[in-house]
């Protein structure tokens, strides 16, 4: 994907017009303080407008931006004496999720996460963050290894899916999936779970049952992608942007429908304008999760989890009478 989005171009020039003045400025014995001044306040004028009113496909572009921060970015910055642990004890080990222990504020944890790739080898390396069926049982001995030692466990989500290639489904990937969901939703341990970017189908889900649901301002959490619901719905995956107005996965969205507990606050611009910045966001939600979930006895964080995904979703009852001939 290039880096240069379409909402964004008007902001990207100024920006472009500025940095070309102060180097002229720099250089030369002409002084354009004032026009840079001047140019500044614009540009901020022109942030505010755009980046406080973006529409849902804005915001998948941004959650798909090929510099966003990446879950092994949030671990360096959220976290110390990180130790990733590899392999399922089954297969392998599938690079798209990463994992480990941890400490958080001194306290041990563990952190799961989708790893996306920086450039063309590594994602080839990590499959794009598509995860392969040993990713997500990697994921749930993890999980279950936290539950033994009562570590909380974070889970950061950011994958278009898990691979649906021939080889993940001989290898059980919808039974992994599955798998998932059932423990992580009998797990004993605080479980926190924070979407950065793509939030895609099962995949996602897969690392999706938890205490607290978060979701960076930016980021989409859906059950299939806007191409795949226009393709599916109007056979035409150009209107993409339509249909991404129709599935509301957008923070906003989702926080209407009380499917997320919290928004978090991007960077202006998007979390790839400043990892430190955005982390410091992400430590906010993080610190008070854990303090309110380290508290809550174990039998009555599992109530509380099974009552929070009961509730999701509305639907009416609608009595008929019998209708008799």
């Amino acid at each position: 994907m290039m880096n240069e989005l379409e909402f964004e171009k008007p902001v990207l020039e100024l920006r472009e017009k500025i940095a070309e003045l102060r180097e002229f400025t720099n250089t030369s014995d002409v002084d354009l303080s004032d026009e840079i001044d001047k140019l500044e306040e614009r540009l901020e004028k022109l942030e505010k407008e755009i980046y406080e009113n973006m529409r849902p496909w804005d915001r998948v572009q941004l959650a798909r931006h090929s510099k966003r921060p990446t879950t092994l970015d949030y671990i360096d910055q959220l976290f110390t004496d990180f130790m990733e642990l590899h392999g399922d004890r089954l297969y392998g080990d599938d690079h798209a999720i990463v994992g480990g222990i941890a400490k958080y504020r001194g306290i041990p944890v563990t952190v799961i996460g989708h790893q996306r790739g920086r450039d063309t080898k590594e994602n080839i390396r990590r499959n794009f963050g598509m995860p392969h069926p040993e990713g997500y049982r990697k994921a749930l001995r993890l999980m279950k290894q936290a539950e033994k030692f009562q570590r909380p466990v974070i889970c950061f989500i950011d994958t278009k899916g898990a691979y649906p290639g021939k080889a993940a489904e001989e290898r059980g990937q919808s039974e992994a999936i599955a798998r998932n969901l059932f423990e992580m939703a009998g797990l004993t341990v605080p479980v926190i779970c924070i979407v950065t970017g793509e939030g895609g189908s099962g995949g996602a889900l897969a690392l999706g049952i938890g205490d607290r649901i978060y979701m960076l301002e930016n980021s989409t959490y859906s059950v299939i992608t806007p191409e795949g619901a226009a393709s599916i719905l109007w056979k035409d995956a150009s209107l993409a942007k339509q249909a991404a107005e129709a599935l509301k996965i957008t923070a906003p969205d989702l926080k209407d429908l009380g499917i997320i507990d919290e928004i978090i606050p991007e960077v202006r611009g998007g979390a790839h304008r400043d990892v430190v910045k955005q982390s410091e966001e992400i430590d906010k939600v993080l610190q008070k999760a854990l303090e309110e979930l380290l508290q809550t006895e174990s039998e009555t964080l599992l109530q509380n989890r099974y009552m929070k995904f009961k509730k999701m979703g509305k639907y009416k009852e609608q009595q008929f009478e019998n209708v008799q001939s």
